[in-house]
């Protein structure tokens, strides 16, 4: 691939990259309103001709590796999983 084809396709990749985090604002936008309105009406869920929100507390546990490292660090390291991975970064 020539140095100019790539150039285009970086200058793509920044455009769609810029586009997808203005929508994503949009987006997140609609959805802070849509959660206001339903914390207003003291509803977890809405429903209308075509769709359903629901805006519910879930519960999670997780496990807190930096507390298990800091009491049991032998415990910690071995169950401890190495993993490999490729980034891609666009600057």
């Amino acid at each position: 691939m020539s140095i100019d084809v790539m150039n285009a396709k970086v200058k793509e990749l920044r455009e769609l990259r810029r586009m997808a985090d203005e929508l994503a604002g949009e987006i997140e936008s609609l959805q802070d309103e849509i959660k206001a309105e339903m914390t207003a009406r003291e509803v977890d869920t809405l429903t209308g001709f075509d769709w359903k929100v629901t805006y519910k507390t879930v519960k999670s546990s997780r496990l807190d590796s930096k507390a298990l490292k800091a009491e049991l660090p032998e415990v910690a390291a071995r169950y401890m999983k190495e993993t490999t991975s490729r980034r891609f970064l666009l600057a």
